[in-house]
């Protein structure tokens, strides 16, 4: 019994310390030196920073939608596309994967195939747009991981989308 109560306390005490602000932390703002890039390899992470995948992700945008069945860009796609081309020609230290899905409609292998024909629709739109084909990768997830589980248009609708994965890759 005395065991189990020391391993629970010990579990405890690092769960806790992991919670506790970072050393590094001189704001006391828990952005750590994070916040000017120290952590990260020079990257910044915050969504202020032109320059970071945050602002990508949350301000450019990295996802473009779908209609049922299609792997053609619609307006709304390309407007988003050539936001993330601008951004990823910016910011030469980034590659990007795009990732393709499908709603859960149909056969898991046409879906597969759906989404890596998404996928290819965003990633050559970016090409075309400037971007180097070295920078870029696809993956096709098919229905295998979508947004939101469900049985109606409007969550079909979410699932039905290229993702464009930003992460630290080539030099400047």
């Amino acid at each position: 019994m005395k065991t189990l109560t020391k391993v629970a306390l010990l579990t405890t005490t690092i769960a806790l310390a992991a919670c506790a602000k970072s050393p590094f932390d001189r704001n006391g703002d828990g952005a750590g030196a994070g916040a000017n890039g120290l952590n990260n390899g020079g990257i910044s992470s915050s969504s202020l920073d032109p320059s970071s995948p945050a602002y990508f992700n949350e301000t450019i945008g990295d996802k473009v939608l779908f209609a049922v069945d299609q792997s053609t860009l619609g307006d709304e796609a390309r407007a988003t596309l050539t936001q993330q081309a601008g951004w990823l020609s910016n910011n030469a230290n980034y590659t990007a994967i795009i990732e393709g899905h499908a709603d859960e409609q149909g056969t898991r292998e046409y879906n597969l195939a759906l989404g890596a024909r998404r996928a290819s629709a965003a990633r050559d739109f970016l090409v075309a747009n400037g971007v180097a084909d070295n920078r870029l990768r696809t993956v096709t997830f098919g229905k295998e991981r979508p947004l939101a589980v469900c049985s109606t248009e409007e969550c079909y609708a979410k699932n039905r989308r290229a993702v464009t994965v930003i992460s630290a890759g080539l030099g400047s």
